[in-house]
């Protein structure tokens, strides 16, 4: 259901790359590996949660403050 509304989502975007960009922090060599595939989405999200973290800091702030006070 999170596809038919925008907000849930961003969500969950948001949690799989913060999740994917831990995991990498704890086991490198498990996503290092898989860099192709369908586990290649998960090296990115990685990617991408190492390279631009105050930015999904931020994304992650305002979607929390979102679903606290504003819903």
């Amino acid at each position: 259901s999170a596809i038919f509304n925008f907000q849930s989502l961003l969500t969950v975007i948001l949690l799989l790359i913060c999740t994917c960009a831990y995991v990498r922090s704890l086991a490198p060599s498990f996503l290092d590996k898989n860099k192709t595939g369908l586990w290649g989405i998960f090296w990115k999200c990685a990617r991408i949660g190492e390279r631009k973290s105050p930015y999904v800091a931020v994304c992650c702030v305002m979607m929390a403050f979102s679903i606290l006070f504003v819903q």
